[in-house]
């Protein structure tokens, strides 16, 4: 039954490189668009299933069904299991069809959010969640494995910008859409109507992704571009390639920037809409707005970063990162320093730090060490950088929770939050993140 399972994932056989250069043209153009678009919202569909914890917590404190520790707790457990996931189907996804592989885990994570939505106690909350995590982690690697199979090295850049911009659209609409949700059917509603929703994006999926070139008879992407501006591709096997990765320095510098960066980006994400309702009094669905402007400018951050440095830095990467590292820097200090009752400067600090850390999820979490490995084994690369993004959002969530329960006070028999150490440790992430990067500044592209 296991190989029978495995059989279904693996990417099906080479076929006959098709003889007439107008079907391969009329077929590539086709597959490009439907899996492109299809890559942009069945990503974005995942962060539904992603985030509903962090648009409940506050829904959460006031029923008593969880405290902010024990919601660290069900986060870290996700996270850590997404970090491990994403290493482990990275991995596969090198040698996976994509199809098949990325529309069966939104389906199952689907139905586990629909499962948490009915849950009653902390330890079913924890399981459910933590099975939820390995099911995410399915989302992004064989994204950018498709994009690499899909399109070529000078116009990589351009399409992994956008497609990273998806987790915007995801955020974006859950921090309105589930908050609205939430706000008038309970917190369980916010996770039982994206599970409905992305049950039935997971079927479409299904329909409209699609393997690599090869099996449909159409040759390498790099040949039908005629671009081998970062060499001709590897005759190596994905094994040794895969090896080749573990071997690189600069991916695990990368790697553990990419770790800070994302300490910064789950804290914004995970307690963000708390900090503004209990720090600065807003209700839940104007939390929303103003956590609205964060995924809006992640996503023109994201699509903008990989055209820019096409078009403007000769696709390399390094002036971009450092830009986008301030700008992220700079917009949570902002959101710290504001005092409360002056919503549009929290908006325009969420709009910085949506900006720049838009640009560094696609920079720091894969495309500059995709670029510099060979593209056979970019689930791989993904992979490793995702499992340490992880595991540095998982140990933010458990330790953001610790710091903001060890730090709260009791006022009229309500408790009382200080962000303030929550804050520091987020901002002191962040700028380590910026420095990591600064050292990878030379590396060069290869195919």
């Amino acid at each position: 039954m296991v190989n029978s399972l495995l059989s279904y994932f693996k990417t099906g056989p080479a076929r006959p490189l098709l003889s007439d250069p107008v079907a391969i043209h009329r077929l590539y153009l086709r597959k490009r668009w439907s899996i492109w678009l299809s890559l942009i919202a069945g990503y974005a569909f995942f962060y539904t299933c992603r985030l509903g914890l962090a648009v409940t917590k506050k829904p959460l404190l006031d029923e008593g069904v969880m405290t902010t520790f024990q919601m660290g707790i069900v986060g870290s457990v996700m996270l850590y299991v997404y970090a491990l996931g994403k290493f482990v189907n990275g991995m596969c996804s090198d040698h996976a069809n994509i199809r098949r592989f990325m529309s069966w885990a939104l389906l199952l994570s689907a139905l586990l959010n629909i499962a948490f939505g009915f849950t009653h106690l902390f330890v079913g909350f924890v399981i459910l969640w933590g099975l939820n995590g390995w099911f995410q982690s399915i989302g992004s690697a064989p994204s950018v494995v498709s994009i690499c199979q899909w399109f070529s090295n000078k116009e990589r850049g351009t399409r992994y910008g956008i497609w990273a911009g998806a987790h915007n659209l995801g955020e974006g609409m859950t921090f309105i859409f589930v908050a609205w949700l939430v706000g008038h059917f309970g917190w369980r509603a916010g996770f039982v109507g994206p599970g409905l929703i992305c049950t039935v994006v997971a079927l479409v999926l299904y329909q409209t992704l699609g393997d690599r070139p090869q099996t449909y008879g159409l040759p390498h992407v790099a040949d039908y571009r005629n671009d081998h501006s970062a060499g001709p591709p590897p005759t190596e096997s994905t094994t040794v390639l895969q090896k080749r990765v573990f071997r690189s320095p600069w991916v695990w510098i990368l790697a553990l920037s990419c770790a800070f960066m994302y300490v910064a980006r789950y804290a914004i994400n995970n307690w963000a809409i708390l900090f503004l309702q209990e720090t600065k009094h807003y209700p839940l669905t104007e939390a929303g707005f103003v956590m609205g402007a964060y995924p809006v400018m992640g996503f023109i951050g994201a699509a903008a970063s990989g055209w820019m440095s096409d078009k403007f830095f000769g696709s390399r990467r390094n002036l971009p990162t450092l830009l986008y590292g301030v700008l992220q820097t700079g917009g949570m200090v902002l959101l710290f320093v504001t005092p409360p009752g002056h919503r549009w400067l929290d908006v325009v600090a969420m709009g910085l730090f949506g900006f720049g850390v838009g640009g560094l999820i696609v920079f720091l979490a894969g495309l500059i060490a995709v670029d510099v490995m060979p593209k056979a084994a970019a689930g791989t690369v993904k992979g490793l950088i995702g499992m340490f993004a992880y595991v540095g959002a998982g140990t933010q969530d458990w330790v953001s929770g610790f710091l903001l329960d060890s730090h709260k006070t009791m006022v009229a028999g309500k408790a009382v939050y200080d962000f303030a150490p929550a804050f520091y440790f987020w901002i002191a992430a962040s700028g380590l993140s910026v420095v990591l990067a600064a050292t990878a500044w030379n590396v060069k592209p290869s195919e």
